[in-house]
């Protein structure tokens, strides 16, 4: 298996230049690509494959020696594999809207893929030993990633890098720099537990186990929101090009990192003591995108709680269930646990009992007919355990 570490990199003014150089040479061939692709179906209706464009690189690097010559081969095919991924996922999402407008569904148009400008251009692939090398700190202080064109740069590895190094990423964030090391190796399993569980997660709770188990949900945008609101609307007073506006870009960057630092930080170790915990873990198989679409509907046919339904919105997007639940399934593949999917219809208004269908007269109960009053996220949660085939994924009690 693969595992990704970030690491905090530190390189020179000198070093920093080059770098940003390197983004927008690679920018530049991203967007050249896209351009040679939209023109040529635009006028003679061909398709142009990663392949056709892989092949033109040998010639644009002769042609440029000190521009695209100066870097790795493999990281501009790496950016060309990227915009064909683009495109690939465009597609797809046109299929997806095909399908549903055939089933009688409203669906929006996907928009083509656009060009990026140079600050939202911030990451270049590396495969390891070609253009790129990475030298572990070996019990010092600073590691070593050297890219071809940049140089050698100081990085600050907190945690050791297990397996095999095969990709390196030179990766900027606003005005920080790190490196992505991608390594290759076996998962270690640890020990069974003989447990298993359904989590329902939620925006009241963020997450309740079958076993009753509750995790409150942080809130962490809740609480940067008013500092967050309050910098946007000075940067929308302050002068375009301003002083005072790049102070403000960077006040709010930080704050969005913070919060996102926060909340990533937050689903880490709430996976990672589920777990330590649990051999199989059952979670419903949510499509976020979809309900977090606005209600605002169109001039003909305007939406009904539009206000209600944005504040539910921000809510589900800052809990962050689908980034928990990737990050969940890669420490369970890591652990030799099991991650089950389970469809997310009626769990939390069927009764984890009888069956029976139940009433809702409250967020947190819900009232079956035959049973009485359940608890909402613990009902939902032991229905999802049933449908994974878990039982109802309480714990034995001895």
């Amino acid at each position: 298996m693969k595992r990704a570490y970030k690491f905090r990199a530190y390189p020179t003014g000198q070093q920093e230049g080059r770098a940003v150089r390197l983004l927008a040479d690679h920018c530049d061939l991203y967007n050249a690509a896209l351009q040679e692709r939209r023109e040529a179906w635009r006028m003679c209706k061909v398709s142009i494959r990663y392949g056709d464009q892989s092949a033109q690189l040998r010639e644009i690097r002769t042609d440029d020696p000190n521009g695209h010559g100066r870097h790795s081969f493999t990281a501009q095919q790496q950016t060309l594999r990227r915009l064909n991924a683009t495109i690939a996922a465009f597609f797809k999402r046109v299929e997806a809207a095909r399908r549903a407008r055939a089933r009688g569904e409203q669906a929006p148009n996907p928009g083509y893929p656009r060009f990026k400008p140079y600050q939202r251009f911030n990451q270049v692939l590396f495969v390891a030993g070609d253009g790129a090398k990475w030298e572990p700190a070996d019990g010092g202080w600073w590691a070593h990633a050297t890219f071809q064109a940049v140089g050698r740069m100081k990085v600050n590895q907190h945690r050791a890098v297990n397996g095999r190094v095969k990709t390196l990423q030179l990766k900027r964030e606003y005005r920080r720099w790190y490196v992505v090391v991608v390594a290759e190796e076996v998962a270690e399993p640890l020990l069974a537990t003989g447990r298993a569980a359904g989590v329902d997660v939620g925006v009241a709770r963020f997450l309740t186990t079958s076993d009753g188990e509750i995790v409150a949900n942080p809130r962490f945008l809740d609480e940067a929101r008013t500092w967050i609101a309050d910098l946007e609307r000075r940067k929308a007073r302050a002068k375009l090009g301003s002083g005072n506006r790049r102070r403000l870009r960077r006040q709010l960057a930080r704050q969005w990192r913070q919060v996102r630092n926060q909340r990533r930080d937050f689903h880490h170790k709430t996976a990672r003591a589920l777990v330590n915990a649990y051999d199989t873990i059952a979670l419903e198989d949510l499509r976020v995108a979809n309900m977090t679409r606005s209600a605002k509907g169109t001039v003909e046919a305007p939406g009904r709680n539009v206000a209600q339904k944005s504040g539910l919105n921000r809510s589900i997007l800052d809990a962050g269930w689908g980034q928990f639940a990737s990050i969940l399934t890669a420490k369970a593949e890591s652990a030799g646990r099991r991650v089950v999917l389970v469809n997310p219809a009626y769990t939390s208004i069927d009764c984890h009992a009888c069956g029976a269908r139940c009433t809702r007269p409250r967020q947190d109960t819900v009232v079956c007919p035959v049973c009485g009053e359940h608890d909402a996220d613990v009902n939902g949660a032991r229905n999802i355990a049933t449908r994974a085939g878990l039982g109802s994924g309480q714990a034995l009690v001895a």
